[in-house]
């Protein structure tokens, strides 16, 4: 029930039946008001999905809306799978990292990690990132967490984040045209080409590293690759998302490679959902295979063919994919022995 997408079956296999800390990473990126790149929520009102997904895979409701996020074509959340695996094998704690929210979640009691980050700027017209700074707060997080539970699981809810990556990654000079995916079923690649070739316009040569991340980069990004590296093989950790994820590697690969330096990553895997190991408009594999860093990475071998839902039946047609950790959370339950049947019925009922 879960797969292999590069590497062995060890990492994943030593996970069954442990405890696992949620961690959730929230942003927003500017990005995701052009018109058009992306369906991650209500139009008009995107830069609230990563606060409605915090509110609502924590508490079970939405607080700063009327009704859970669902994009004009109906596709819910991914944060629904998440949060039926949670009820069905609860994480042993689930706590927001925010770094750079519009509106914070309305939550009390689940610890939330307040990094005083902004909201980064739309990467068309420059991000305007302190990436050093956001780095380094990554780094600093990472070599003072203290895991309680037996891994991590680092989660992700950053609309247009699939376009900010994609221009991250090339950005960093690596060859990776078409290899992101996508909340679309149908992509639309006019809206996102013409963003993220505006982005690399704005590249020079003599650019660093940080100084690419701050132009065309998202928080989440950069302060997901600090955390590995703050980390530095000390718990093991999760991260759960596709092709997104597949970037904050790439970035620590491109740092590790500038320093000349090295990276136990014996204790860091990948995984996401089988959506977007199928998706045949990315390439999650030929993304991790760009990474000098030995990976193990996985998918949950999950859809909906058992549900009757129209709207869950979309996942399985391409659209939405992946978000909030889904795929590491489906991957969770199966480890903890929930069933698949188990699993779709409780997604249902959380759409009443």
């Amino acid at each position: 029930m879960i797969k292999n997408i590069i590497g062995t079956n060890d990492f994943i296999e030593f996970l069954r039946g442990k405890s696992a800390t949620f961690l959730l990473a929230v942003s927003n990126t500017k990005t995701a008001d052009i018109e058009g790149i992306t369906q991650a929520g209500i139009p008009g009102k995107i830069y609230l999905t990563p606060t409605l997904d915090s509110e609502f895979l924590t508490c079970g409701e939405v607080r700063s809306l009327e009704s859970i996020a669902e994009t004009p074509k109906g596709v819910p959340t991914p944060a629904l799978l998440t949060r039926a695996t949670h009820l069905l094998k609860p994480f042993s704690n689930i706590e927001i990292l925010n770094l750079g929210l519009q509106v914070a979640p309305k939550v009390d009691y689940f610890k939330t990690h307040n990094f005083s980050i902004s909201a980064s700027g739309d990467i068309s017209s420059l991000a305007n990132i302190d990436a050093m700074d956001v780095f380094k707060k990554g780094l600093d997080f990472g070599q003072n967490f203290e895991c309680k539970d037996e891994y991590i699981i680092l989660a992700e809810s950053v609309p247009s984040g699939t376009t900010t990556a994609a221009a991250t990654a090339l950005a960093l000079d690596y060859n990776c045209k078409e290899m992101f995916s996508s909340s679309f079923k149908d992509v639309p690649n006019d809206i996102r080409n013409k963003t993220i070739q505006s982005a690399l316009s704005s590249i020079k040569e003599s650019d660093d590293i940080f100084s690419r991340l701050s132009k065309v980069s998202d928080n989440m990004l950069i302060f997901t690759a600090g955390f590995i590296l703050g980390l530095n093989n000390q718990a093991k950790v999760i991260l759960a998302g596709g092709t997104q994820m597949a970037c904050a590697l790439l970035i620590v690969n491109s740092i590790l490679k500038q320093m000349q330096g090295h990276l136990e990553t014996s204790n860091l895997a990948l995984c996401t959902t089988k959506w977007v190991y199928e998706d045949e408009k990315s390439d999650i594999e030929g993304l991790l295979k760009l990474n000098d860093l030995k990976i193990n990475a996985y998918y949950a071998d999950f859809d909906f063919k058992e549900s009757s839902n129209g709207a869950l039946k979309l996942y399985d047609e391409g659209e939405a994919k992946e978000g909030v950790g889904a795929g590491a959370s489906l991957a969770y339950a199966l480890l903890n022995g929930i069933s698949k049947e188990e699993l779709t019925k409780k997604i249902e009922s959380l759409l009443g």
